[in-house]
């Protein structure tokens, strides 16, 4: 671990019901095959590199991407009993799936190594695997954060892999998952840490300031190529968690609701109730203008390439929805009658 932490987070029974990739494996062909399928797609799209590297861990490397998949699955997705409504399994498809696709599509395969490939596809199925931890922070990190980061650990583990053999990965890893921090600021006294809240209230991912964490915690990173490699990845990785800004305009605002109903959930509020009501309309409104305006920025020049241009796309109508939201919607009874609003609006915007 670069980064030292006061608490360490050990296996819950989400992680003993997928212990390995075999069971995994079982699971999807089981639940979702249509993960398999997107796997086999990526294989044969890197055919050549992987023929290029004999040694290539190919059945480790997806057998620890299913393993995080099982287990987010259970955890807070569909096979489960703490159902979110953003952070669950299906967030990983859309990292994994058509984001990555499009990273691919803008840069090319060349521009990464193998490793690097697998470690953003290890990322969009491990980052969010925690979302209940009791708030601590350490070096800008969170409590969420590091947990996910020990729990991929021990997936890698697993899988086949070991801190010995292949430390660029483990190395890897650890910073980006570290830089999807979102926010690193205990809650107010009496309140729950709420991780679909802090999106819209915080100061952006932590990667854009991850160099500074560096220099206060590893003196003397900049000379280690490893850390130096890793930190680029974490730039990207950071710019294909937050690129829902740059889907298409139905898409972005599916995923925003999402959010939105997480949120109200981690709250304890029902949409259906009137304590909901000004909650969902400032978060899709103040929150939203000031994370997609102010907030979001794209980490890295692969982000950029691959994304910029969509995200500028939805500028003017999402300003458009917001306007009309406020022109709307005055003393709202519900959240769910904000929420139904804002679909008829951006129904007559797609």
């Amino acid at each position: 671990m670069i980064f030292d932490y006061p608490t360490a987070y050990p296996a819950d029974d989400c992680e003993r019901l997928v212990p390995d990739g075999a069971t995994a494996r079982r699971l999807v062909r089981e639940r979702r095959p249509e993960l398999l399928d997107l796997l086999a797609q990526r294989r044969a799209r890197f055919a050549s590199m992987i023929a290029a590297r004999g040694d290539a861990p190919v059945q480790g490397a997806e057998d620890a991407v299913l393993m995080a998949f099982c287990r987010l699955a259970y955890r807070h997705g569909s096979w489960g009993k703490d159902f979110h409504h953003y952070h669950n399994e299906d967030h990983i498809f859309e990292i994994l799936g058509a984001r990555l696709e499009r990273l691919i599509d803008a840069i090319g395969i060349e521009a990464l190594s193998l490793r690097d490939w697998f470690l953003l596809a290890l990322f969009a199925a491990a980052h969010d695997l925690r979302q209940r931890e009791v708030p601590r922070f350490a070096a800008g990190i969170g409590s969420n954060e590091r947990a996910s980061i020990e729990e991929t650990f021990r997936i890698l583990r697993a899988a086949g892999f070991t801190p010995e053999r292949n430390a660029e990965v483990f190395l890897g890893i650890e910073l980006m998952i570290a830089g999807s921090t979102f926010d690193a600021r205990p809650p107010l006294p009496a309140r729950e840490y709420n991780t679909a809240e802090i999106v819209v209230q915080s100061g952006g991912a932590l990667a854009q300031k991850l160099d500074a964490k560096l220099d206060k915690h590893a003196p003397g990173w900049r000379d280690d190529a490893r850390i130096v490699h890793a930190l680029r990845l974490a730039l990207i990785a950071a710019d294909l968690d937050t690129a829902n800004v740059a889907e298409t305009f139905p898409r972005f605002m599916a995923s925003t609701e999402r959010l939105c109903l997480e949120r109200e959930m981690r709250s304890h509020r029902r949409p259906d109730e009137a304590a909901s009501a000004q909650p969902v309309l400032d978060f899709l409104t103040t929150g939203q203008e000031r994370y997609f305006f102010d907030l979001h920025r794209f980490s890295s020049a692969q982000g950029r390439t691959a994304f910029a241009a969509a995200k500028e796309a939805n500028v003017a109508p999402m300003r458009e929805l917001i306007r009309q939201l406020r022109l709307r919607v005055d003393t709202p009874h519900s959240g769910a009658e904000v929420l139904q609003t804002f679909r008829t609006v951006v129904a007559e915007l797609s």
